[in-house]
């Protein structure tokens, strides 16, 4: 557990890091730095998302799947690792440099 706490403060370090949530395959927050309402907000929405999203590349071709997602906006910057067992979402302002 140690090894997570490291690089998850490795990543809370990144300029313009907001926050950081690790969500299981239901979808459900195991980790985040985080307030409650937010981290559920965005825990669901992403879950939801990446679902899709899988079903999107393997439509595209069976043999592939989904290893990454950015999305931009003008106020944020989420990026989504998705893995076997968890998603791992960080939340950055895209205007800090």
């Amino acid at each position: 557990m140690s090894e997570i706490e490291e690089v998850l403060k490795r990543i809370q370090q990144h300029k313009g890091v907001q926050g950081i949530i690790i969500v299981n395959n239901d979808g459900i927050p195991i980790r985040t730095t985080l307030d409650n309402a937010t981290t559920v907000h965005y825990a669901g929405l992403i879950h939801q998302l990446v679902q899709k999203a899988r079903h999107v590349v393997r439509d595209i071709d069976a043999q592939n799947d989904l290893t990454f997602t950015r999305i931009r906006s003008k106020k944020h910057e989420i990026m989504i690792a998705p893995e076997k067992e968890y998603i791992l979402i960080v939340i950055q302002d895209p205007n800090v440099s």
